[in-house]
């Protein structure tokens, strides 16, 4: 949705939980020789600032960033070098962090459709081996599929602002999977009251069984996006080794 901004939820527990998992996920992926691809299909502007006025106007980043003890795993390598390149209150969004841990064999293909978070996009992330489109998500992704490297990773990160939004991801999922079949495919929602995300994990899991599935649930106190009260994690095709990541990425809110 061109009305979405995610500066206003960088950092935050949603994000905490999303990026622990996602950069776990790169680091398993590059650890054999081989490049890979990573394809995200709402990849936002890649970095934000987290003393920006969107951030500061909501201050979600403080029960997750700024509540979080920094520990040893890729996740904290990639922003120490985001911060040390770009100061303190940099925060990196999933384009930015797979940047950091990426290879300079391995390949990156981003989709944003919204004109200025396009641009800052192209702002922060423009070099070797970033392609960087302003397309429908879905549509881009799809066409791309697939890629070379034909190895890899993509990221499903809609808004969710519409409740259609929830069927359409697990239809594009199905349909990526198809085109990509080397491709583990990961899916963020979120956990709202009116549980939408439980029909298209059904569906998920239906069709394809080995998908693994991972929810936390945020203090209670806090700031955070109205009405999510959790953070959920979908991993079609799940290399070896990946749900042990998930599961310490989805346990760390509720410990």
């Amino acid at each position: 949705m061109l009305s979405y901004q995610h500066g206003y939820h960088a950092g935050g527990p949603a994000d905490l939980h999303k990026h622990i998992a996602l950069a776990g996920l790169i680091a398993l992926l590059t650890r054999k020789a081989r490049p890979i691809t990573y394809m995200e299909s709402h990849a936002g502007r890649g970095l934000y600032d987290l003393e920006s006025a969107q951030a500061l106007k909501t201050g979600e980043w403080r029960a997750g960033i700024g509540s979080a003890a920094p520990a040893d795993g890729p996740f904290w390598r990639a922003l120490a070098q985001v911060r040390e390149r770009h100061g303190p209150s940099a925060y990196p969004g999933s384009p930015a962090l797979v940047r950091a841990l990426l290879r300079p064999d391995d390949r990156m293909i981003l989709m944003e459709l919204h004109p200025a978070e396009h641009a800052a996009l192209t702002a922060a992330l423009k070099g070797p081996g970033v392609d960087i489109h302003r397309r429908d998500g879905r549509e881009g992704v799809l066409a791309l599929s697939p890629p070379k490297p034909r190895r890899g990773l993509a990221l499903i990160d809609p808004s969710y602002e519409r409740k259609e939004e929830y069927a359409e991801t697990a239809s594009f999922a199905f349909d990526l999977a198809r085109k990509w079949p080397e491709a583990a495919i990961l899916i963020w929602y979120p956990v709202l009251g009116a549980a939408r995300h439980v029909e298209m994990v059904r569906r998920l899991r239906d069709r394809l069984p080995a998908t693994l599935v991972f929810e936390t649930t945020f203090p209670a106190h806090g700031g955070r996006q109205s009405g999510m009260t959790g953070s959920g994690l979908a991993l079609l095709n799940p290399p070896y080794g990946a749900g042990e990541i998930l599961h310490a990425a989805s346990k760390m809110n509720n410990e």
